[in-house]
């Protein structure tokens, strides 16, 4: 079966690593890593956790800049129109706002509160990464179909080399973490996985002692 899009030259050609690399982490909070939590427990989510912890570990060893967010409120009048009912409950210091301690390390981490789906939306994070030199900017988090296409779209649009690991990122519904990875890497991104990542941050490490 032809893909329509191949056709027309979408996808072509890799855009692959290149300078210093740089991690965002969006929305591994509470409200989606916890089973207990209504937006909770989903398998891709879960996945996702485990190997960005793995690629954190790398990063921060190699000194490579990281930006954490989570989504958050002070009252009704700072809320988006989502759609989605259970983010109206995620007033500052409710249940579902922590970051989840696997990804997060207070201590090195850029932490910001966002409003919107993309990382970058009304937050310092590309001034941040500007100043660090990044070029190349991976992309870890959740959920695929929403705050990760987002973000990848304004990481592209900042004119990072963007990158998505695939293990890194997780949706509640297989069918769309899938089919917006497709989209999104015939478009903006390379969509890769952790151990690439971690390779490219192990031998910038090295060139860069």
């Amino acid at each position: 079966m032809s893909d329509i899009y191949e056709e027309r030259s979408y996808g072509q050609a890799d855009i692959g690593f290149g300078g210093k690399p740089g991690v965002v982490v969006v929305d591994f909070q509470t409200a989606f890593t916890d089973p207990e939590m209504p937006m909770g427990g989903a398998e891709l989510i879960e996945r996702g956790v485990q190997n960005t912890a793995r690629l954190l570990e790398s990063a921060r060893r190699a000194g490579v800049p990281v930006a954490n967010c989570y989504v958050g409120y002070s009252n009704d009048r700072e809320l988006p129109h989502w759609k989605v009912g259970a983010v109206a409950d995620l007033r500052d210091g409710a249940p579902g706002t922590d970051l989840d301690e696997r990804i997060y390390d207070k201590d090195y981490d850029v932490i910001v509160r966002k409003t919107g789906p993309s990382i970058f939306f009304g937050t310092p994070v590309h001034t941040f990464m500007q100043k660090e030199g990044v070029e190349s900017l991976i992309v870890t988090g959740c959920v695929t179909s929403g705050c990760i296409r987002a973000t990848t779209i304004d990481s592209f649009s900042y004119g990072f080399r963007t990158m998505v690991p695939e293990d890194c990122v997780g949706d509640h519904d297989p069918v769309p973490h899938h089919q917006n990875l497709e989209d999104v890497g015939r478009r903006y991104a390379d969509v890769v996985d952790a151990d690439t990542c971690i390779s490219y941050i192990e031998d910038w490490r090295k060139l860069n002692r």
